[in-house]
């Protein structure tokens, strides 16, 4: 809210004017201590933002309950999804690889993110109290396991195959013109990255079906056997499977709106249908994801808490029978 109210006044540190489809002088700030009128959700519209998560906070804090969880577990989704993760888990490598790279819109997005956490930790400790997680690994369904291995294979198949075989200069789905156009745009060090992220973010689906995903390793130092907090696989994992069936589901949108305004034709969606199924694999990786998350959670819910009440031993007592007069 500081820095807001800095750039209402007039001060342009840390704010960016790029365009993220567009990156023009990124290390600049394309331009942003140029700009006069400060757009409404960069100023006003944030404050009005951050007032409304601190009252969230205080309520969290003065207030616990059902209540007070349920809207910090809301504020939590809200800087989760307006932090679009998905922007990160591609820019972030491709910025340490050398492409030119808008690091405070970088910068903001990691701090939405960190908050979107604390926000979901806060409401976890606020929420109804529930009894202890079970110690132990606690095996998830058979089918979340076969959604986990359908989470893994999508990435390498779907996506690091064809943009592996683009590097190496094999026009797999696309035109030679496009390729030439990845090769001008992309270094070989960022199109390595680009290909090998994802394939490798993919794999740790693994830790939501296997034992690491549940209990520390013994090769960690300070935490060998111990319990991974159910939250910490829980959040990123959600988050990320949000962000791919979001985007899959936009893109999906976008291209049957470029069909049937004619701006995309069938022969140039055949001439380049690796990147056209690159979309259907987006948001097949976050439907999987998702179901593979579902069953993690199912599987690592914590016991409900049972009063003495609930463990004293039950008494059947007989129904009363009418008895008629002695004869």
């Amino acid at each position: 809210m500081a820095l807001r109210l800095f750039w209402i006044a007039g001060g342009r540190w840390g704010y960016t004017a790029c365009d993220r489809t567009d990156l023009v002088d990124p290390a600049g700030g394309c331009g942003a201590d140029r700009v006069e009128t400060l757009p409404f959700w960069a100023g006003w519209g944030a404050v009005g933002i951050g007032v409304a998560l601190t009252v969230v906070v205080a309520c969290a804090v003065r207030y616990s309950g059902r209540s007070a969880a349920t809207a910090t577990w809301l504020a939590a989704a809200l800087l989760l999804l307006v932090a679009f993760p998905l922007h990160l888990l591609f820019e972030v490598p491709a910025a340490l690889a050398g492409r030119p790279s808008d690091w405070r819109d970088l910068g903001a997005r990691l701090a939405l993110v960190i908050g979107g956490v604390l926000f979901a930790g806060l409401a976890n400790v606020t929420g109804p109290r529930r009894g202890p997680v079970t110690p132990g690994f606690q095996p998830v369904p058979r089918w979340t396991r076969l959604w986990a291995y359908v989470a893994v294979a999508l990435p390498v198949v779907g996506w690091a195959v064809p943009h592996g075989l683009w590097v190496l200069g094999v026009p797999l789905g696309i035109s030679e013109s496009k390729l030439d156009d990845i090769h001008r745009s992309l270094s070989t060090q960022t199109g390595v990255a680009i290909t090998l992220v994802p394939p490798l973010a993919g794999l740790l689906v693994l830790g939501l079906v296997q034992r690491w995903g549940q209990q520390f390793p013994r090769w960690v130092p300070g935490l060998r056997g111990r319990q991974v907090p159910r939250l910490m696989a829980v959040i990123p994992a959600g988050v990320v499977a949000l962000a791919l069936v979001t985007y899959g589901v936009l893109s999906v949108a976008v291209f049957v709106s470029q069909l049937g305004a004619g701006e995309l034709s069938w022969s140039d969606v055949w001439d380049g249908w690796a990147v056209t199924a690159t979309l259907l694999v987006f948001l097949g990786w976050g439907v999987s994801l998702g179901v593979t998350t579902t069953g993690y959670a199912l599987a690592t819910r914590p016991r409900q808490e049972q009063t003495a009440a609930d463990d004293a031993p039950r008494r059947v007592v007989a129904p009363a029978r009418d008895v008629g007069p002695e004869r």
